[in-house]
């Protein structure tokens, strides 16, 4: 992603600009919660990790819990920014399964894309509020792929890359393409009983 949170770039110390110091303890939040999973969150934290003074964090937002949801928030508007380059490779690749393999592994190799779309995973099962942010990747692709193979099976492979973010997440690694393609082969080209291809769904 373009502007990942990650706690290799902290943020730069702002002072004068209100909008740019709000977004600095906002990415501060998003940073903290894509590397604990949302748990430990403080506003002491994210003063520390904005180079901000602690009364910031309360200036600009009422509770811990408003300055979590906008932290969310960040990380899917991120997410929406990713699908939109997605959506550009797919116009060329269309439904082939080895191209859309090869992206996947790309995205489920970068951890910090990961334990994004984990975070978001989390707060959603916590807190039913959150569940539209934590649903705008897995909409947004089968929204995405559907032009391309059909509603049925975009949301086969959205539910699919679901499950293989969470193997990545516990197993410190992704599948890797042979695995991917075959995956991404039987739900884009099933076969009926007698070996042919089935249409779209």
């Amino acid at each position: 992603m373009s502007e990942q949170a990650s706690g290799d770039a902290p943020v730069r110390r702002t002072r004068r600009d209100p909008r740019t110091r709000r977004r600095a303890i906002v990415e501060a939040a998003a940073a903290l919660i894509v590397e604990g999973g949302g748990t430990g969150l403080t506003h002491r934290r994210v003063a520390a990790r904005a180079r901000v003074p602690l009364g910031a964090t309360t200036y600009y937002f009422a509770s811990l819990g408003e300055l979590r949801t906008e932290a969310l928030r960040h990380l899917a508007d991120q997410l929406e920014e990713e699908l939109a380059g997605l959506r550009r490779e797919v116009a060329d690749t269309g439904d082939d399964p080895a191209a859309l393999a090869g992206k996947l592994h790309a995205y489920l190799s970068d951890r910090t894309r990961v334990r994004t779309d984990t975070a978001l995973y989390f707060a959603g099962a916590r807190s039913p509020e959150l569940r539209p942010l934590a649903l705008r990747w897995f909409n947004g692709l089968v929204e995405t792929l559907s032009p391309h193979t059909g509603p049925d099976a975009a949301r086969a492979v959205a539910v699919f890359v679901d499950g293989a973010t969470v193997h990545a997440v516990l197993h410190d690694e992704p599948l890797g393409r042979t695995d991917l393609t075959r995956a991404l082969t039987a739900l884009l080209r099933p076969r009926t009983p007698g070996g042919a291809e089935r249409g779209r769904g």
